[in-house]
C-alpha cells in the first residue's frame, strides 16, 4: 500500500475529482462522492500511475484510520567523534548481488575493488542513459494511465502508437476528443516522453 506522502490524482468517471498526498486526496473524494457509492472512483499514482487502493466504505473518519499510519520522523542519530585522516564515510547501503565468476573477475581487477567499479559503472550509466530512462518511464506511466481511462476512446491505439514513436503533433491531435481531464492528465504524463516532431528533435 501506498504510504501518506504518495502524490495521487483520483477520477470519478471521465472527471478529475482530487489531486495530492494520500489522505488529502481520501477526504477530497469523500467530499466529493458525499454518501454516494464510491463506483467509478479510480486513484492512481500522480508519477507512474499505478493503481492506489482506498477503502472507501464508512465515514471520512472510518477511511482514515484505514491509511497508513504516517511515517514517524527519524531520531537524529547520535554525534559520531570526529573522524581523523584515512577513508571518509560514504553512507553506502549493503546489498546482494549475483553475478557470474566473469564479471566478479573484471570487478576484482578495478581500481578500488569491486564496490568502487559498480558505483562508477551506475553512476556513468545514469548520466549517459538518463534522458532516455526518463523518457521511458514517461511513455509506460502514460500508457499505464490511458490503457485504464481511455482504452474504448476513439483514436487510443493510434495515439499510443504516437506516444512510443515521440511524436508530440500527433498524439495531441489524437487526443483531442478525449473528456478534458482524462485527456490533460494523459498529456501531462507523456510530455517528457514527447517531441516537436517524428524526426527527434526534443523540446
Amino acid at each position: 500500500m501506498s504510504d501518506t506522502r504518495t502524490s495521487c490524482i483520483a477520477f470519478r468517471n471521465d472527471r478529475r475529482i482530487a489531486e495530492g498526498v494520500l489522505r488529502d486526496i481520501a477526504r477530497d473524494i469523500k467530499q466529493a462522492i458525499g454518501t454516494d457509492s464510491p463506483e467509478g472512483v479510480l486513484v492512481f499514482n500522480v508519477e507512474t500511475s499505478q493503481p492506489v487502493e482506498i477503502d472507501l466504505r464508512g465515514s471520512l473518519d472510518d477511511v482514515l484510520a484505514r491509511l497508513p499510519a504516517a511515517p514517524q520522523p527519524a531520531e537524529p542519530a547520535p554525534a559520531e567523534p570526529a573522524r581523523g585522516p584515512g577513508r571518509p564515510k560514504l553512507g553506502v547501503v549493503a546489498r546482494e548481488i549475483t553475478l557470474l565468476p566473469r564479471h566478479w573477475d573484471w570487478l576484482a581487477l578495478q581500481p578500488g575493488g569491486a564496490s568502487v567499479a559498480l558505483r562508477r559503472l551506475i553512476d556513468e550509466a545514469r548520466k549517459t542513459h538518463g534522458s532516455k530512462d526518463r523518457m521511458r518511464q514517461a511513455q509506460e506511466a502514460a500508457y499505464r494511465f490511458a490503457s485504464v481511462m481511455a482504452g474504448n476512446r476513439t483514436h487510443y491505439e493510434d495515439a499510443m502508437r504516437a506516444l512510443f514513436a515521440g511524436n508530440r503533433t500527433r498524439f495531441i491531435e489524437l487526443t483531442d476528443g478525449w473528456p478534458t481531464d482524462i485527456r490533460d492528465h494523459a498529456r501531462r504524463l507523456a510530455a517528457p516522453a514527447l517531441h516537436d516532431d517524428s524526426s527527434g528533435t526534443t523540446r
